[in-house]
């Protein structure tokens, strides 16, 4: 089984930056891919950005592109998540995601709140 624990929500305003971090512990070799989705009120969760441990390899949605990067520190078992140029629609709980052969796993998500 793989823990999650992310960091780093908070309240900005328009056009300001946060970064996330997500920790991962416990089987973190059957780690394959570990990333973000986020869920605004009355929405479905949605993907955000993943990164393919072993390769690097990213997949974003179209409306963080550009605005939002995210890396990985393979020693410390932990994803970033730097967000830039936030919008109001970037409003949501983020949630940080591990994926491999067991299935996934979820952390408790961490509020982002962009004020207009």
């Amino acid at each position: 089984q793989v823990q999650l624990v992310e960091s780093g929500g908070g309240l900005v305003q328009a056009g300001g930056s946060l970064r996330l971090s997500c920790a991962a512990s416990g089987a973190i070799r059957s780690i394959v891919v570990m990333g973000w989705y986020r869920q605004a009120p009355g929405n479905q969760r949605e993907l955000v950005a993943v990164i393919t441990i072993s390769t690097g390899r990213t997949t974003w949605a179209d409306s963080v592109k550009g605005r939002f990067t995210i890396s990985r520190d393979s020693a410390k078992n932990t994803v970033f998540l730097q967000m830039n140029s936030l919008k109001p629609e970037d409003t949501a709980v983020y949630y940080c995601n591990a994926a491999g052969p067991y299935g996934d796993s979820w952390g408790r998500g961490t509020q982002v709140t962009v004020s207009s």
